[in-house]
């Protein structure tokens, strides 16, 4: 049964290559129906591929190839939940490795712009402690390109 909500995300060309991606490096992931364009249309030409469908975790999207006229932007992201460092570090390292680039904060974009968060359970739990950890895990936090949990655990007890 096809959901009644799906995330749909624009790509230059490379839809089905990115929701390849993102199946091998995520579980409860897979790439669904490839289709292609039936004729011509504004960036591309009749049988190449328009849509993919895929899941992200569990979470249907759409990838569409529309051309160059729209960009990714932070506006727009995935969090990724992650239980420890070893799991951290493996979504980090995937995403960065396969040409994508580091950012701020937990946060990293893969080869085709889009955003990631990969944010350690250990930050969003300083951060719902409120009061002094939640300050001292939020300034830690700011330091830091990819999340370092024992750090976080570190400045959440002082």
């Amino acid at each position: 049964m096809k959901a009644k909500n799906t995330i749909c995300l624009w790509f230059d060309k490379d839809a089905e290559a990115a929701a390849r991606f993102y199946a091998a490096t995520f579980p409860n992931s897979e790439v669904g129906p490839v289709y292609k364009a039936p004729g011509d249309f504004p960036g591309g030409k009749a049988g190449q591929v328009l849509t993919v469908e895929f899941t992200v975790l569990g979470i249907p999207c759409l990838g569409l190839n529309g051309g160059p006229q729209f960009k990714q932007s932070e506006a727009f992201s995935f969090q990724i939940a992650t239980d420890n460092q070893a799991e951290t570090d493996r979504y980090w390292n995937a995403i960065v490795s396969n040409g994508g680039k580091e950012s701020d904060c937990g946060w990293c974009k893969d080869r085709w712009g889009l955003s990631w968060q990969i944010t350690p359970r250990a930050l969003t739990d300083a951060m719902a402690a409120g009061g002094a950890e939640s300050q001292r895990a939020f300034a830690a936090m700011m330091t830091m390109k990819k999340i370092d949990v024992a750090a976080i655990e570190a400045a959440r007890r002082g």
